[in-house]
């Protein structure tokens, strides 16, 4: 195996598993090594009681973000969801729609065909997605959330055509899956702002990561059920230290999964994102007790997708 380890390496690639867990060296552009997030905020109820129990708490949250889509907003939605953000110094991120497991296709049913779920199915999908994004960043989101490499790329050239934001944040979902140091480096090469890892990787395979690519990586401390319903609240320390720069995200085992979500459900998504807060305190409180030197962003940090208030 010694020459393929030395291919690796000559490709700036690990060689060989992280086993040591060396401190990582990258940081946010503010010099921090973690920040905060709460996921599946599905709406601006939901994004109301994120905030509320975030100040109960004593906590900055720096991104909140959302599930459903951004077709399933309407655009006065989508405007106070931006207007509470914005006040906040807050990153929004929205997941364009539609996708492949509301769609017609049957291969997402199926047990071998799940990995499809977040992909989107021809070039009207493509099409309808890039719809999404563009309806977005006109009403002043900045942050996007994408499951399917194609778009992720497409958005990126949009981006430097100049037909999209330059500052827009391209953050990429925990359904793209890429669990390897090269397939992290082919995401960073298609423009991904920042990576949400697979929720069951080891310490050394999240270090053996970072050696790969400099953009931050997303990491489930508590996932939900559907994608292995880990709680991990001890290893935060580790994992700031050996992953930074690190979005710390708290979901919910234990919990319904909402999606697509509405007013229907919007009690629930209220309840949930609650708990998710103090899920976030508890673990915070882990990380201040065994790594507190660990250093963190302020509101408004260089780095955050905060959305812009249109007509200001």
């Amino acid at each position: 195996m010694r020459e393929t380890r030395e291919f690796l390496e000559g490709l700036g690639l690990p060689g060989k598993e992280a086993n040591d867990l060396p401190d990582s060296a990258v940081r946010f552009p503010d010099g921090a090594q973690y920040r905060v997030e709460i996921p599946s905020v599905e709406g601006p109820r939901a994004l109301e009681a994120v905030l509320e129990e975030a100040e109960r708490h004593k906590l900055y949250i720096h991104r909140v973000s959302q599930g459903s889509g951004v077709m399933l907003l309407t655009d006065a939605e989508i405007e106070e969801m931006v207007r509470l953000c914005a006040g906040q110094g807050m990153e929004l991120s929205l997941f364009v729609g539609p996708r492949a497991s509301w769609d017609i296709g049957s291969q997402v049913g199926t047990l071998a065909g799940k990995g499809i779920a977040g992909k989107l199915r021809g070039t009207e999908q493509l099409v309808y997605a890039i719809e999404d994004a563009k309806r977005a960043c006109a009403l002043g989101v900045r942050g996007l959330l994408v499951a399917d490499e194609g778009l992720l790329w497409v958005l990126d050239e949009m981006k430097k055509a100049g037909e999209l934001p330059a500052g827009l944040v391209l953050k990429i979902s925990v359904q793209m899956v890429a669990a390897n140091p090269a397939a992290l480096r082919v995401m960073e090469k298609l423009g991904a702002g920042t990576y949400n890892i697979p929720t069951d990787l080891t310490l050394p395979q999240i270090a053996s990561l970072r050696q790969a690519a400099s953009l931050p990586l997303d990491i489930y401390v508590e996932a939900p059920d559907d994608f292995g319903g880990f709680v991990r609240h001890y290893e935060i320390p580790e994992l700031v230290r050996v992953a930074a720069p690190v979005y710390v995200k708290f979901g919910l085992r234990n919990a319904p999964n909402i999606y697509p979500s509405g007013s229907h459900l919007e009690a629930t998504a209220v309840a949930l994102s609650r708990e998710r807060v103090r899920r976030a305190a508890l673990g915070l409180q882990l990380l201040a007790r065994y790594y507190p030197q660990a250093a963190t962003s302020g509101p408004g940090a260089a780095g955050l997708a905060v959305p812009v208030v249109m007509g200001q």
